[in-house]
């Protein structure tokens, strides 16, 4: 049974789950609905939202290469895989998924933190305040069953970037936090610089 988390919520992943080995982490979200603008008005930009994944040594981001985002769909362990780009969020379901083995994560990696940012927010003018439905949900891989999901609900307005969740490593057994968290990093670089030492 899926447990659906509030902000700040950690939940564990292996209690109740023995052998979880790899989970898919599916992302949405939706674009509000745009006024249009006069006639002659230029039609508004989709807005391109990104997920990453940012595996930390110690809390700690050591290496660009730890990051995997839609130009380094593998991280170098084979451990985290980004499954693709998709440029406008349009449809139902998971608009961007990242896979996790879990059990195959070398030991140095205590945390893996889940971030979205929107692709080139400042220069198009656009922030979270435009997106609703955003949601992280985690799913076991062995037998396509959801594990938690967690609504983002606040009003991120005027924030270009996410902080959705992160999957960390506590005493042996992995577990999720909520985060929801909002940041004004106007791409990824920025994003990632908050974790380096």
């Amino acid at each position: 049974m899926s447990v659906s988390l509030q902000k700040g919520q950690k939940v564990s992943l292996s209690k109740d789950r023995e052998g979880l080995s790899k989970v898919v982490i599916g992302l949405g979200w939706d674009e509000v609905e745009r006024k249009k603008g006069g006639f002659f008005a230029p039609k508004p930009q989709p807005i391109d939202c990104d997920a990453s994944a940012l595996l930390l040594q110690n809390g700690k981001l050591v290496n660009q290469k730890d990051i995997v985002y839609f130009g380094n769909l593998r991280h170098k362990s084979g451990t985290v895989q980004h499954m693709g780009d998709n440029l406008t969020g349009a449809g139902d379901g998971d608009d961007e998924q990242i896979i996790v083995e879990l059990d195959k994560i070398p030991a140095e990696y205590d945390r893996i933190v889940l971030v979205v940012n929107i692709y080139q927010a400042v220069k198009r003018n656009q922030h979270f305040g435009m997106i609703q439905n955003a949601f992280i949900r985690l799913v076991d891989a062995r037998n396509n069953t959801e594990m938690c999901h967690y609504n983002l609900t606040e009003d991120y307005s005027g924030m270009t970037a996410m902080i959705f969740g992160e999957v960390y490593r506590h005493n042996g057994e992995w577990k999720f936090n909520a985060i929801g968290q909002g940041t004004n990093d106007p791409g990824l670089g920025e994003l990632a610089n908050r974790y380096i030492q």
